[in-house]
């Protein structure tokens, strides 16, 4: 069995490189051991009262000093730092429910005006377009009507859009019936 000596430089390069891997994995999970010795050795404790200030490795993120700390001891400075805290609010309290009703406005009688009855307001316009004539020799005469972007192809007694009635077509114009309102319109050839 082979391990792999068959080249002499791949099998020194494979333990050099593996020794390089294990000081690095050393050094990033230990960094306390005697590879980092020249790191600082830690401040003492402030006096209680004052501020303390905490030196940052070099190639670290700075966190906030709250963070940085990882002292367990009970911080009494804070402590009574929060007790003297006053919390000021604007006065209304969020568990009562008070709402303000305003009061009505009596309105002023006026004298009554007198409601004319008119009659039923008239039927909608007919909305069609009169473009043109579809005349093949020898069928009926049939016209080119629209409707917004809908184009219909229509003859005399023919329905379109299931409420005109085509009921006459001259050579200037086109006789509409609104069969829903029994609304009678013409409509004339539009040029253009």
């Amino acid at each position: 069995m082979q391990l792999g000596t068959e080249n002499r430089n791949k099998t020194i390069a494979a333990v050099i490189l593996g020794i390089l891997a294990l000081v690095l994995v050393a050094m990033r999970f230990f960094p306390d051991s005697p590879a980092s010795a020249k790191t600082p050795a830690p401040a003492p404790a402030p006096a209680a009262g004052t501020h303390r200030t905490v030196a940052v490795r070099p190639g670290r993120k700075s966190a906030s000093p709250a963070l940085r700390s990882l002292d367990p001891t009970l911080r009494y400075d804070w402590l009574k730092a929060s007790e003297d805290t006053q919390y000021k609010g604007t006065g209304r309290n969020i568990f009562r429910a008070e709402v303000e009703i305003p009061k009505p406005i009596v309105p002023v009688q006026k004298q009554p005006v007198a409601v004319v009855p008119q009659g039923p307001p008239p039927p909608p316009p007919i909305n069609l377009k009169f473009f043109g004539f579809a005349n093949k020799p020898g069928e009926p005469r049939k016209i080119f009507l629209s409707q917004g972007e809908d184009v219909f192809i229509a003859g005399e007694g023919d329905i379109i859009d299931r409420r005109y009635r085509i009921l006459h077509i001259t050579p200037v114009s086109v006789e509409v019936e609104d069969v829903l309102n029994n609304n009678r319109q013409s409509i004339p050839l539009t040029q253009g």
